[in-house]
């Protein structure tokens, strides 16, 4: 199926409806509800998302706080938690919010951004709900809203693709016996391309070869009972991830995974001590990009095409080339 000649106006058009349309979609398949979020916390909170520990926050120091430093989120997974714990939600009960975050390191490319856009979310789980079966369940639910978001787009003459809702469920170690002479990036095309909708589980642990798939914070998911999703992108012929999400870790996760992460130092921060002390509830979640699913079902070729954020001046000369109109 091939894209029709939008202007840049009929496109805003068509992402405010993908903006206004599947967070519903979304919340009636998980059970969330919409609450605000922060845009920045306190350094010594322990609630920004480290990612892969080397990561440069933009943070600044607050006049009126005596000098307090803040930091812009990098992601919001470890204070939906605690907002979960604090708004007293109940097993099988979820947020949604909006999060915004600069990446200052992230190597932008057509599908990477200094400026991160999700619909972050996060349910509260109960303590048997710990399991793959029921972590591949909730894949479904999501696949299922973004097909439903498509068929949405059918409606109003904006469906440009086809979202396969047949999920293929893969392992990093898997992929790695199947290519072990391929990179993980190299891994995950070879296998969205075969599969169309793929979910790769298990990231952030060491896998046999001694690698890693790909980093992971260890205070957050689960290592072994996490996973991204990537949908085939068909303009691109390219294999696109619009989720990474997991269940959240437990106590003994926690403490295993800041040792094998040499982090073992975070453990006095207040979120850990809540996490160690188990005050906190058991959690799953979540980030769905939102320029991502746009990308995608308006099969757009550039990322800068449905958000506006800075790029290099020989990238805007390339796409300009290509007639690619960056916002």
């Amino acid at each position: 199926m091939t894209q029709s000649q939008k202007t840049v106006r009929d496109t805003e058009k068509a992402i405010r409806f993908i903006k206004e349309t599947f967070p519903h979609k979304l919340s009636d398949a998980l059970n969330l509800e919409r609450i605000s979020a922060p845009l920045f916390v306190t350094a010594d909170s322990g609630l920004n998302d480290n990612l892969n520990g080397v990561e440069r926050v933009v943070s600044f120091d607050i006049k009126n706080l005596g000098g307090v430093t803040a930091e812009v989120v990098q992601s919001l997974a470890k204070w939906k938690r605690w907002a979960l714990g604090q708004y007293g939600f109940l097993p099988g009960e979820g947020l949604y919010t909006d999060m915004n975050a600069i990446r200052r390191d992230d190597d932008v490319d057509f599908t990477h951004s200094i400026y991160v856009d999700q619909w972050d979310w996060e349910k509260v789980i109960t303590r048997g709900d710990r399991n793959e079966a029921y972590l591949k369940d909730t894949v479904v639910k999501i696949v299922g809203a973004v097909k439903a978001m498509n068929d949405a787009l059918d409606e109003i003459g904006e469906k440009h693709t086809e979202i396969s809702p047949d999920v293929h469920f893969v392992t990093t170690q898997q992929l790695e016996d199947m290519y072990p002479d391929k990179t993980p990036r190299e891994r995950e095309q070879i296998v969205t391309k075969q599969y169309k909708t793929v979910f790769i589980m298990q990231i952030g642990d060491l896998l046999k070869s001694g690698s890693k798939h790909d980093g992971r914070a260890p205070d957050y998911d689960d290592w072994s009972l996490n996973g991204d999703i990537f949908i085939y992108h068909e303009a691109l012929d390219y294999g696109l991830e619009i989720s990474s999400m997991g269940i959240r870790v437990d106590k003994a996760a926690l403490l295993s995974q800041l040792t094998k992460a040499k982090c073992e130092d975070r453990k006095n921060l207040p979120f850990h001590r809540a996490l160690i002390n188990e005050t906190l509830p058991l959690t799953m979640g979540g980030g769905i990009g939102q320029s991502r699913l746009c990308m995608l079902l308006l099969q757009k070729r550039h990322i800068g095409e449905v958000q506006a954020s800075l790029w290099p001046d020989e990238m805007r000369e390339e796409c300009a080339q290509n007639g690619i109109i960056l916002l």
